[in-house]
């Protein structure tokens, strides 16, 4: 499954030379993974309170081409390397059909003490059956 978001770029997001800020799109990669976890139908907030929490332990971006003030980004979020304690999300983002970012997170599932578990069953049948 491909999950699409779209965000769009106010002034706020971008630097002096008016392109958006390169550490914002890790940010952006935040908002797709969380709206796509909640369209599968794990929300992330319910599990915090249970002591499941997804924490990235690597994250990768690659630079294509730059985003600029009134760009809408359309960010195509998929899963990809499920294990028993982590997950992969892969990125592209696009301004117009042109992509001018793709990038990775690599996420563990810790509890409240921070230390690796296993992911729940529940969560883990949500992220690997995404025929939705």
């Amino acid at each position: 499954m491909t999950h699409k978001t779209q965000v769009d770029i106010y002034y706020e997001d971008t630097d002096c030379g008016g392109v958006v800020y390169y550490a914002n799109y890790l940010r952006f990669f935040e908002r797709a993974r969380t709206r796509m976890m909640i369209d599968l139908g794990v929300d992330p907030v319910y599990w915090q309170k249970q002591g499941v929490v997804f924490a990235v332990y690597r994250a990768e971006v690659d630079y294509k081409a730059p985003a600029v003030y009134g760009d809408r980004l359309e960010i195509e979020t998929t899963i990809s390397g499920v294990k028993p304690t982590r997950l992969t999300f892969n990125y592209v983002v696009r301004v117009r059909g042109r992509v001018i970012n793709t990038g990775l997170t690599k996420m563990a599932c810790v509890g409240a003490d921070m230390k690796p578990q296993r992911i729940p069953d529940e969560i883990e049948g949500k992220l690997t059956n995404q025929d939705g």
